[in-house]
């Protein structure tokens, strides 16, 4: 059904399980993912009462930063980093959540298709969110119109409501991280390597990297495990009540995993995010020269999945 979210106009996907809210006008964003029966709000939700549609290559920070954007070709701003578009400037947090989305949306198979052009780079991205029981399919493909290779990192900016009591559920065999954001002082400056989940801060306390401190920390975190996530899957657990969100996508096609936390560090926010990513560290330009970025050849499509289930 169509409503209203803060001002905007709203496409609601719901069943027995699942309520979920996009705003078709503001890049087609996730604002809101409710369990029917507990009534819980996985996502972080703004203090706003009424939304702004963002201009393209607004600041982040500038807008709304609650639920989940879609971030691409990059997660920092940068220069395009090669080929023909090579120092094209790329926005803060990519093109796309600033940019209008045609939208398909089907109310009868609780189904939404999403596509995105850019005016400056040769892609086209389309997203269709199914919702089927407790789940909800993401499924991307992403097509190259040029005659030239083009690189990207794509990452689900998903950012999740948080308490002391949640926790990250990660595969065991991702045991190292390594800090990228810069006003983290507890876990030492962008590069600085901590094991997974136990490590000690830069000032010599123990820490657990699963856990989320209160709000109270006022401090923020984000990492990359420095091992790709092979097993292809990550999540949370609310440990108070045991309800939990559980991302599975193909680890071949988005093979990096970063987490974000900001607990209260970020305009005294309190949100984390998990982020199976396609390439590293945030920046095109860096993944380019370490070789870490996504590329699909010319004439090309690439496609990925990205499921979140809610337990």
């Amino acid at each position: 059904m169509t409503s209203f979210y803060k001002g905007l106009e709203a496409y609601i996907l719901e069943n027995d399980s699942l309520r979920l809210t996009f705003l078709p006008q503001y890049g087609c964003k996730l604002a809101s993912l409710v369990a029917q029966k507990t009534g819980r709000e996985f996502l972080f939700q703004s203090s706003l009462e009424k939304l702004s549609i963002p201009p393209y290559g607004a600041a982040f920070s500038d807008y709304d930063s609650s639920g989940f954007d879609e971030v691409f070709p990059s997660i920092d701003a940068c220069p395009y980093p090669c080929g023909p578009w090579e120092g094209t400037k790329i926005p803060d947090h990519g093109e796309v959540w600033a940019l209008p989305w045609e939208v398909t949306f089907t109310q009868g198979e609780n189904r939404i298709q999403s596509v995105v052009r850019s005016s400056k780079f040769p892609y086209v991205l389309t997203r269709v969110a199914t919702l089927q029981n407790n789940e909800v399919l993401f499924a991307y493909t992403v097509e190259n119109t040029s005659d030239a290779e083009f690189e990207f990192i794509w990452t689900p900016h998903c950012l999740l409501a948080c308490s002391p009591a949640t926790r990250l559920l990660i595969p065991p065999e991702l045991n190292q991280v390594m800090t990228v954001e810069h006003s983290t002082q507890h876990l030492g400056p962008w590069g600085t390597l901590h094991t997974y989940p136990l490590t000690n801060s830069v000032q010599g306390h123990k820490i657990d990297l699963s856990k989320t401190e209160p709000v109270s920390a006022h401090n923020c975190e984000k990492f990359y495990f420095t091992s790709p996530n092979t097993a292809g899957w990550c999540g949370i657990e609310h440990t108070d009540t045991h309800e939990q969100l559980i991302y599975t996508y193909s680890a071949q096609e988005v093979p990096y995993l970063g987490v974000w936390k900001t607990q209260g560090g970020y305009r005294g926010d309190y949100n984390i995010a998990l982020e199976p990513c396609t390439g590293i560290y945030d920046d095109l330009y860096v993944a380019h020269k370490i070789r870490r970025a996504a590329k699909i050849a010319p004439r090309a499509k690439r496609a990925w999945n990205l499921k979140m289930t809610v337990r």
